[in-house]
């Protein structure tokens, strides 16, 4: 039986993305749209993607070549420019709910999710080291939709207690609702075109998942690449690239050099009880049901 095909059905709009601009955005048939809620392994992907496609480069730095087109700090313009000038195949960022993405068959589609305590405390560092003019480009670029995007005033545990109570943190907006973006991706796994993945797989077989994302993106490695592949996609030196993408510079204290953090799980095990921990695994299955709240915790469906 065919499957009904996705129609994009809302919006989302505020100090960082903008949603509408996915509306004209000259998508291609061969593209691959890299999804994920903020901090959940956006640029570990990115950077594999690459790779593939660039068979090993050393000199290829993923974040620096994949078009993020909602992105609010480039002009509209400026943004389908540098994507139509990409001979490549492309590979596109996005941290909006599926529902907000227009749907193409033909194209390809990789979600990851990870641990809701797990993204807190890698957001939490994220967004404590914006520059000044991080927030400056956010808060006046043209079009802004809703409140400005503040610097948080808080420690990580009440940061995690915020988001609790709201499923969304401090300074960022209501309508990017962490539990609501992970379900609208859940409910499309079935189209034969969308991947789901999820951060602790990467984190315990790399290479495994690699090799399953290259056969799902239809891309041909050659046995003997596997090896440099996998040593470019490793923190370090996925961390010495970013030191060399000027503009990670303007957006975070240390550069690239901070924007690539630890990108490890579990720090938040120190810092919970287990009653905070509970409640929010509680949540996850209030707000996206048994199944999902138990794939986003563990990788396993």
């Amino acid at each position: 039986m065919a499957l009904d095909i996705p129609v994009k059905s809302a919006e989302q709009q505020w100090a960082v993305w903008d949603s509408t601009r996915l509306n004209d955005f000259p998508f291609r048939d061969d593209d691959i749209m890299i999804g994920t809620w903020s901090k959940s392994g956006t640029t570990w992907m990115r950077q594999l993607v690459a790779q593939m496609i660039f068979k090993g480069d050393p000199e290829v730095y993923g974040q620096a070549l994949s078009p993020w087109p909602e992105f609010r700090i480039l002009t509209k313009e400026e943004m389908f420019t540098i994507a139509a000038e990409q001979k490549h195949r492309r590979f596109i960022k996005t941290h909006s709910p599926f529902n907000c993405i227009p749907f193409k068959p033909e194209m390809k589609y990789l979600f990851i999710g990870r641990d809701t305590r797990d993204v807190v405390w890698s957001m939490f560092n994220h967004q404590m080291i914006f520059t000044p003019d991080a927030y400056d480009a956010f808060n006046n670029a043209p079009g802004l939709v809703g409140e400005k995007m503040m610097p948080i005033d808080c420690d990580v545990h009440e940061y995690y207690l915020f988001f609790l109570e709201n499923r969304y943190f401090d300074g960022l907006s209501s309508e990017s609702r962490f539990f609501d973006t992970v379900k609208s991706w859940w409910d499309v796994r079935v189209q034969p075109n969308i991947m789901l993945l999820h951060y602790n797989n990467l984190k315990a077989d790399f290479e495994g998942e690699a090799r399953r994302i290259a056969d799902f993106l239809e891309i041909e490695v050659e046995e003997a690449l596997w090896p440099q592949i996998v040593k470019h996609c490793d923190i370090d030196y996925m961390r010495e690239s970013a030191k060399q993408f000027d503009v990670l510079d303007a957006i975070f204290e240390g550069g690239g050099a901070k924007f690539i953090n630890k990108g490890t799980n579990g720090r938040w095990k120190d810092v919970l009880n287990q009653e905070e921990i509970d409640r929010c695994d509680e949540m996850a299955i209030r707000e996206e049901g048994e199944e999902c709240a138990h794939w986003l915790k563990t990788g396993k469906l």
